[in-house]
């Protein structure tokens, strides 16, 4: 074994080498990745994607839910057609207009962070327009679910108490696109959901 000690020339005895006392260089931080970001831009424009399916496919359905049927109506001597339609309902007018809203601002938030992909140094200052705008239209979008939803349950369970029958026996082809378009409407504001999610979090870690 080799020997850390060093002879003085006037004594003749070994004296130990001192120990080194410089520090060592810190470790440097790992440098973020990009990969990482535009995974993370890149699952964001997957959810818009299947946003605007969402509402586009839901609007479709609800604009196209109108059904004509042969029934007796009070107070008339023979049955006439009678047609259930959208329309008919503000409940209902307020959620297509909602969707309509909702299905424009996702195909342009879609085509904006497209954009930010291709130009990531102004993503900082979209982002926090795109976040705040992604909790309004949660908001118009899950009030005009809610509302329709009021309004299509009456249709399909009635209220005795105040004498609204229920019209879903008479019009099922009414009630089931009706119940297809909420349905879509509710996983639209899901997506949105978490895009709002999702953008705070950002916000709260940079």
């Amino acid at each position: 074994m080799a020997s850390t000690e060093n002879p003085d020339p006037e004594t003749g005895k070994s004296e130990p080498l001192p120990a080194s006392t410089e520090p060592l260089p810190p470790t440097p931080p790992p440098p973020s990745s990009p990969a990482g970001f535009l995974d993370c831009r890149k699952i964001d424009i997957i959810i818009r994607v299947l946003l605007f399916s969402a509402t586009l496919t839901a609007l479709i359905v609800m604009v196209t839910s109108d059904q004509t049927e042969i029934t007796q109506l009070p107070g008339a001597p023979s049955p006439a057609p009678v047609s259930a339609e959208f329309s008919d309902s503000p409940a209902f007018i307020y959620f297509v207009v909602a969707l309509v809203v909702a299905g424009f601002y996702a195909l342009l938030s879609t085509i904006i962070s497209i954009s930010l992909l291709l130009r990531p140094e102004f993503a900082a200052q979209f982002n926090i327009y795109i976040s705040s705008i992604d909790m309004v239209v949660l908001g118009i979008l899950a009030s005009a679910t809610g509302t329709a939803g009021g309004v299509a349950y009456i249709a399909l369970k009635g209220n005795e108490d105040i004498g609204w029958n229920k019209i879903c026996n008479v019009y099922d082809k009414f009630c089931r696109y009706i119940a297809t378009s909420l349905a879509l409407s509710l996983f639209a504001s899901i997506l949105l959901l978490v895009l709002s999610i999702c953008s705070l979090s950002k916000r709260t870690t940079t």
